[in-house]
């Protein structure tokens, strides 16, 4: 189940704005540094999302998957029950009608912030001789770890 939230403010006349928002994209350049670093220590292409967005991408063109949806099995990395982190060899689809790209392999970890999954680290690969492991499914959990604890200072 996606949680929406939501910002309010106040326009000139007084009514109520209320915007939709990302709690984790307000991490921005920090997402975007963790995805470089998790690309430079594995080689694979590390995603960042929040509950509807890919936030962050390394290794892999930004303007494929920036900004794209999320495709279902990074929901279901979300959501999964103690938050584990899941390490997979299938294909893989993540984004929308318009954008869909398969991946061979993905190791995905939750995001989970005052006890709710708020997004999702990704490490995945398109190389169809790539199996993730326990290592990948490691270091995906552990950046999903450090990126709650930011979001909880």
């Amino acid at each position: 189940m996606k949680a929406t939230r939501w910002r309010s403010s106040f326009d000139r006349d007084g009514e109520v704005i209320l915007k939709k928002y990302s709690p984790i994209g307000e991490l921005g350049d920090f997402a975007k540094e963790y995805a470089e670093s998790l690309y430079e220590s594995t080689g694979h292409i590390a995603l960042i999302c929040d509950r509807d967005t890919i936030i962050a991408v390394a290794g892999a063109s930004k303007k494929e998957y920036l900004d794209k949806p999320v495709g279902s099995l990074l929901e279901q990395s979300m959501d999964e029950p103690e938050g584990r982190s899941r390490a997979e060899r299938r294909p893989v689809r993540t984004g929308s009608r318009d954008v869909e790209d398969q991946f061979s392999s993905i190791a995905a970890a939750p995001i989970i912030a005052g006890g709710d999954p708020i997004g999702a680290v990704a490490l995945v690969s398109k190389d169809e001789g790539v199996k993730m492991g326990q290592m990948e499914a490691k270091m995906a959990e552990t950046a999903a770890g450090f990126l709650a604890k930011q979001m909880e200072q």
